[in-house]
């Protein structure tokens, strides 16, 4: 186990800033998840952290000591990528015992490890495969043995399930987080697939155009984001254009409460779960645009004249019998 610890770190390509001044503290046998779209640098502080990339300021802490000088050989983290990094020529045994093999260590300590490693990601029966006799999910559990098996104080993941199809990626998530959990090994995790996030983390740091945007437990990041970015971002959100005057805003033909003090143009965020149709006496008044069949759900899309363009997503029960076309009207339940 271990503790990392980001200060002020940044990253320029050129006139770019791929990571602009990200600070952040992992705790010991803590899962980390570092959320964002494409290009908003996440990937490039995992690569940092394991060495791969060097930063152009800032310091790099495991355990409150600078590992900065260190290559990325020496640093005690390991990382997971993307894509699989598998040697093709080398049958599933000697790609985890690698790295053992560089640190010379003796040969039936090595034999324990790895059979060990293939036990934790239920891979026994593998090891005298070569990488193209197994699936897309055996060789990420493949490669994930292969960062286990040297014991690293912190583990780094950068997409790993990407590439794999939607109901394995659910299945080896799982996997992974059983592991970390039994293991208790400080994780670092890159993912653009906000359902990842929110199912694997302790906390989640969600980032935008090189900086975090917000840090916090996937409770409160989905139910009290900080910015628009964050509210837009994770989950579904219904964005409205409204005008606040001291501690009351007009959305439409509807008055809700303000937390705070202000005059002016605001925006307000409502998730469709927070909707219902019909409700209280104060409502908006729409149209059904569409009604999407979502299995155990529907989703309708309303249109709201009084709030401008657009559609208001709202959650439906499958019993629902609201059609396109029905005039309905929406209130907020808080």
């Amino acid at each position: 186990m271990a503790t990392q610890t980001i200060v002020d770190l940044t990253k320029s390509f050129g006139k770019v800033k791929a990571v602009d001044g990200v600070s952040f503290h992992v705790e010991n046998g803590e899962f980390l998840c570092i959320l964002g779209p494409s290009g908003c640098g996440k990937s490039t502080v995992l690569r940092m952290i394991a060495g791969f990339e060097e930063p152009t300021s800032g310091d790099i802490r495991i355990d409150d000591v600078s590992v900065l000088s260190m290559p990325a050989n020496r640093r005690p983290t390991a990382m997971v990528f993307q894509k699989y990094t598998l040697w093709p020529h080398m049958r599933v045994y000697d790609n985890i015992a690698f790295g053992l093999k560089l640190r010379k260590l003796p040969a039936a300590e090595i034999k324990r490890k790895v059979q060990e490693s293939l036990d934790m990601v239920g891979m026994s029966e593998y090891g005298q495969r070569l990488p193209s006799q197994l699936s897309g999910g055996q060789q990420q559990r493949v490669a994930l043995a292969r960062a286990l098996v040297l014991e690293p104080k912190i583990l780094l993941l950068d997409e790993p399930f990407s590439n794999l199809d939607a109901a394995l990626r659910v299945y080896l998530r799982e996997e992974l987080r059983r592991i970390q959990q039994r293991i208790h090994i400080t994780t670092i995790f890159v993912t653009h697939d906000q359902e990842e996030a929110l199912t694997l983390a302790d906390r989640i740091a969600v980032m935008k155009s090189g900086q975090i945007e917000q840090i916090d437990h996937p409770s409160n990041i989905y139910a009290n984001p900080q910015t628009l970015f964050v509210a837009d971002f994770i989950g579904v959100m219904n964005l409205m254009p409204g005008t606040q005057h001291d501690e009351t805003i007009t959305v439409g033909e509807i008055t809700l409460p303000s937390r705070d003090n202000y005059s002016g143009k605001v925006t307000v965020a409502i998730r469709p779960e927070d909707l219902v149709l019909g409700g209280q006496n104060e409502s908006w008044k729409g149209t059904v645009e569409q009604v999407v069949d979502l299995g155990h759900y529907r989703k309708g899309l309303i249109a709201i004249p009084s709030i401008g363009p657009g559609t208001t997503k709202i959650y439906l029960p499958k019993t629902s019998q609201v059609a396109v076309g029905d005039s309905v009207s929406l209130s907020p339940t808080r």
